[in-house]
């Protein structure tokens, strides 16, 4: 994991002061996230998976929880 990162909200944050958003950071190559109330778990990919993940969810394609 590295702190040198340059970590962004997303743009689904609630706007609120507290720690319930998904932050984004990119590097050469990868793409890293993490929850903001657990910033020490970061789940790194790259951007081709990253972008099939985000058109699944706009699709309303995504795995839901049984």
């Amino acid at each position: 994991m590295s702190h040198s990162l340059h970590w962004q909200k997303s743009s689904f944050s609630d706007g609120g002061e507290g720690n319930t958003c998904v932050e984004i950071a990119a590097a050469p190559g990868a793409v890293h996230l993490r929850e903001s109330d657990a910033p020490d778990v970061e789940v790194s990919t790259s951007s081709g998976p990253l972008a099939h993940l985000i058109r699944g969810v706009k699709a309303g394609a995504a795995p839901t929880a049984p």
